[in-house]
């Protein structure tokens, strides 16, 4: 939504257009390798203003779904937004209510209509400003669905890094970079390995350290975790994993 916010606040802007966004999703570090959650990822969108109605997106999106042979059994709306269980009334499908399907992004707020299969979004429908269309559908958890296998961890490990830097960043201690930096730490230890120097460079770095903390460990065996990272930088948890 965020490169089309000026369009959605803007009510003389008539248009719909479709494409498949790249995105990096920097908050799910804890969960890779969970089978459900992608560093990286690729999501199908929709954006209508003031052109198609919640209806129409529906009905679209259904029968999209059923040409590609995905079958939602649960889909939920707000309370508020009933009349919507509707147009996904299907045989085998159950409509549910549903507190949280609202959403809202730097003063753009709609309520939405989620769609699951076992259990596992798929996608939702949103009504921005009650006047216009954003959808999200995710390829990955859509070929999840159709059978393809989830990448491994190390695999999801090593396509987030990979797109992190042909995006252009480097490790660092802002956002982005320190995600990087912390992948790069991650790959490393797992000795997952990448033909690139930033790996290189890290693979020394963890060399380095875990041979000055066996260095001076004998003269201060009985210090804390956080007096080796106040007094030399040296993360413990990292220098004593195997």
């Amino acid at each position: 939504m965020q490169r089309y916010k000026r369009l959605f606040r803007d009510p003389g802007h008539r248009g719909t257009l479709g494409n498949v966004q790249r995105c990096l999703r920097l908050d799910d570090l804890d969960e890779l390798g969970d089978g459900l959650h992608w560093l990286s990822f690729d999501m199908l969108g929709l954006f209508s203003f003031r052109e198609w109605s919640v209806e129409r997106t529906i009905g679209f999106w259904w029968s999209w779904l059923d040409r590609i042979g995905v079958r939602p059994d649960v889909v939920t709306v707000h309370p508020s937004r009933r009349e919507w269980g509707r147009w996904h009334e299907r045989p085998g499908v159950e409509v549910r209510t549903d507190d949280d399907c609202s959403w809202g992004d730097g003063g753009i707020t709609g309520f939405c209509t989620e769609l699951f299969v076992d259990g596992l979004e798929i996608g939702n429908i949103v009504n921005p400003l009650g006047t216009c269309i954003d959808v999200g559908f995710g390829l990955d958890r859509l070929c999840l669905v159709l059978g393809e296998p989830p990448p491994t961890p190390d695999e999801a490990l090593r396509e987030a890094v990979v797109r992190l830097l042909d995006s252009g960043y480097m490790p660092s201690n802002k956002r982005q970079g320190y995600v990087l930096r912390r992948l790069l730490r991650l790959m490393v230890r797992r000795g997952v390995p990448l033909d690139h120097p930033v790996w290189e460079d890290e693979r020394r770095r963890q060399e380095r350290t875990r041979d000055r903390y066996h260095q001076l460990l004998p003269h201060h065996p009985d210090r804390s975790p956080e007096w080796w990272w106040e007094t030399h930088g040296i993360d413990v948890s990292e220098v004593t994993r195997p």
